[in-house]
């Protein structure tokens, strides 16, 4: 009998704040939606530094013909043999190299040609003297870049060393700055969220304040009153949470699966595994949140 008391009071409840309670449920699933996602963000950053760090290399570019005009580095002319054998016999030298592979002209060339002859509107101005030979070095620990590039800038037949990580750094940089972004507005939403269960919670006392007013009388105690206000705050919460998966998990699989891996086939996008995961957090948050707003809620404005 005081279950179904209980339960009837949650329904009565609900439907006498229906609007605000629909609010509640959508804040709450809009600001754990962004919660989930910024954690799936956080470990797909990681994810891909942990893979590509792994997998950049130090480019030494040497001069070729058309570098005298541009570069002071390369005032003396292209690229000797001579200074090509030296080049790579001190890098095999080095203990803090892995491995020392040379790229021809022609080889950058093709290679230009295949990754973006079609999209890049130089591509048909760039002609094979324009383009650089190179080592591409493999570092057993690639923090230590600036090993590299101190020892071989200013050699003779050097044009430039260049970092790959510093362009992976930028990409990983936007991805962490949408991710802080997508945190604040997490907090916004949550604020929101926070505030309505507030104002349901007293609107909802104030509308029953002779109910509550009768139990006391009749000697209930104060967890019985609160419970069907704490009930109702928590159902409102789960429904969020639960629409909160549903967004990641179609995020997931229309977003990710069926988009970005056919738009970004150079990144290893997370898997359901990981989104999985975190489906049980945000339930739990969902549900706990409401419920303990309520219960603080109700200390001072529900006097029993």
């Amino acid at each position: 009998m005081r279950a179904q008391f209980v339960l009837s009071e949650i329904g009565v409840g609900l439907r006498r704040n229906l609007t605000m309670t629909f609010a509640v449920i959508v804040s709450v699933a809009l600001s754990l939606a962004l919660f989930g996602g910024s954690l799936l963000m956080r470990e797909q950053v990681s994810t891909m530094k942990g893979y590509w760090y792994d997998k950049v290399n130090v480019s030494i570019y040497l001069c070729n013909k058309t570098d005298a005009e541009s570069f002071p580095s390369c005032a003396k002319g292209a690229v000797t043999e001579d200074q090509k054998k030296e080049i790579r016999a001190d890098l095999e030298k080095m203990p803090l190299v892995q491995s020392v592979q040379f790229e021809t002209a022609e080889e950058a060339y093709k290679h230009y040609q295949e990754q973006f002859g079609k999209s890049s509107p130089i591509a048909g101005y760039l002609t094979l003297d324009q383009m650089q030979e190179s080592f591409r070095v493999k570092l057993k620990d690639p923090a230590k870049y600036e090993v590299i590039s101190s020892a071989f800038t200013k050699r003779p037949g050097v044009q430039s060393v260049q970092d790959q990580r510093a362009v992976l750094s930028n990409i990983l940089n936007l991805l962490n700055g949408m991710n802080a972004a997508a945190l604040g507005l997490m907090a916004l939403m949550l604020v929101v969220a926070l505030m309505l269960i507030v104002n349901t919670v007293r609107v909802s006392a104030f509308s029953r304040r002779r109910e509550t007013g009768i139990m006391r009388l009749v000697g209930a105690s104060s967890f019985y009153i609160q419970i069907p206000f704490v009930m109702e705050a928590a159902f409102a919460g789960l429904l969020g949470g639960g629409l909160a998966c549903v967004l990641l998990v179609c995020g997931q699989y229309f977003l990710v699966d069926n988009w970005l891996v056919h738009q970004i086939n150079v990144i290893q996008f997370l898997g359901w595994d990981a989104v999985l995961a975190k489906l049980p957090l945000v339930i739990a948050i969902g549900l706990l949140m409401p419920a303990l707003a309520a219960f603080a809620t109700l200390q001072k404005y529900l006097k029993v």
